[in-house]
């Protein structure tokens, strides 16, 4: 098949949740199909750093469009369409993806993101069977936003955003996945929720993966056992609060018994509200890495204490795969289906629970690295991206066949 991607950012370096399914899905898809990808790009370097997809795809790179919070304000308060959808409009990339249409006979066109489904609708405009790759419900994600922050007076304003945007969210969603041919999701809950605003077409479920080979324990594990590991984009909503919550909450009660534990942070482009969390041989931030995985290998504990976002998290995947003891909120395992509490991960949700499991994993060595290693063998056999890849082109077929 001939399949044009449409992705809000370049998928390399795969350095964040987005890039990392968007370079796995090319790579593994790129074996048996010929690909297209149009991308907007947020400058020069990040276009330069792009260039290795060319391995794997036709690639045009424009220049995304800028808005300032000023402008992000007023859309706010004044358009019906929710902040996601306002983030992407370019007539370049428009005309380049007209340009594309019109020259090339594509059997296919994806957007990834919600961000893209306004292109999405414009290629199925001429005549072409177009998708969505649905990374998450988005109108939850701002949901559960809302109803976090507004629990702390200091996060109104963020509680107030989350408010207005997931009804605009859900508006959006609902109208875009019952207009284009098929909508993917990361998850059952995903599905669920879409179906509760009234999503009437088939949504598949095409979760997140991990590169098991990639992603594999380094033996004989070379760890601290001291060290905790939380991974992922620091600047991602989601994340901070997590770190923020961890922190404040839980860590305390974890070092009260163990005074020596420390946490390490490795994920990209930390804010300063993130960047003022470090604590001298407490908490210790390192921003940017070429690549997490070897930090999985020195942590002896990785913590997923997530409050808010939905969705299938690629470091959850991670952490299994390298057979790093976990402990993560229920919300923070949401979306794999199989994963079993107490047999692959521990989960808790108050933060005398978290940091009791926390501390369980830390002391009963034996006990985690069972866990551990039933939480690989259930990864490699499930989540791996080949299989991920293959469910997605099933879906497709329905299309080709339907």
């Amino acid at each position: 098949m001939r399949i044009l991607f449409l992705t809000p950012y370049p998928a390399y370096p795969a350095n964040s949740g987005g890039t990392q399914r968007m370079f796995q899905l090319l790579r593994e898809l790129s074996r048996q199909h010929e690909l297209w990808c149009l991308s907007l790009s947020p400058s020069h370097s990040a276009s330069a750093a792009a260039q290795p997809l060319n391995r794997y795809c036709h690639l045009t790179l424009i220049p995304a469009p800028r808005r300032n919070l000023t402008q992000r304000a007023w859309t706010t308060l004044t358009s019906p369409l929710p902040d996601m959808a306002l983030r992407a409009p370019s007539e370049t990339f428009r005309s380049a993806l007209a340009s594309l249409l019109n020259t090339n006979r594509f059997d296919l066109v994806q957007a990834e993101s919600i961000e893209m489904a306004q292109y999405a609708l414009q290629a199925q405009r001429w005549g072409i069977p177009a998708t969505l790759d649905q990374w998450n419900a988005e109108y939850v994600l701002q949901q559960r936003a809302a109803q976090t922050d507004r629990q702390q007076l200091k996060r109104w304003h963020a509680a107030l955003y989350s408010a207005i945007q997931w009804r605009k969210l859900a508006r959006y969603e609902r109208f875009v996945c019952n207009q284009l041919d098929q909508t993917y999701v990361v998850s059952p809950e995903d599905r669920t929720m879409l179906q509760k605003i009234e999503v009437k077409k088939t949504l598949h479920v095409v979760p997140n993966g991990v590169d098991s080979q990639q992603f594999s324990p380094n033996m004989p594990r070379e760890y601290d056992p001291n060290t905790l590991l939380f991974t992922g984009s620091l600047d991602f909503r989601p994340n901070i609060d997590a770190l923020r919550w961890f922190i404040q909450e839980v860590l305390p009660l974890i070092r009260a018994e163990r005074p020596e534990t420390k946490l390490m942070i490795v994920g990209r482009a930390p804010t300063p509200a993130v960047l003022q969390l470090a604590q001298p041989s407490v908490i210790d931030i390192i921003p940017n890495v070429p690549s997490v995985q070897p930090y999985f290998n020195q942590a002896a504990v990785f913590v997923l204490p997530m409050r808010m976002g939905g969705g299938v998290r690629l470091k959850l995947l991670e952490a299994l795969a390298t057979e790093t003891p976990l402990v993560s909120t229920t919300m923070g395992a949401d979306g794999v289906t199989g994963l079993v509490p107490n047999q692959h991960c521990l989960l808790a949700d108050t933060p005398a629970e978290f940091a009791q499991a926390t501390l369980k994993l830390l002391h009963e060595r034996q006990f985690a690295q069972g866990l551990a290693m039933a939480a690989r063998r259930f990864v490699a056999a499930n989540y791996d991206w080949q299989a991920i890849t293959e469910r997605l082109q099933q879906a497709w077929g329905e299309i080709s066949h339907g």
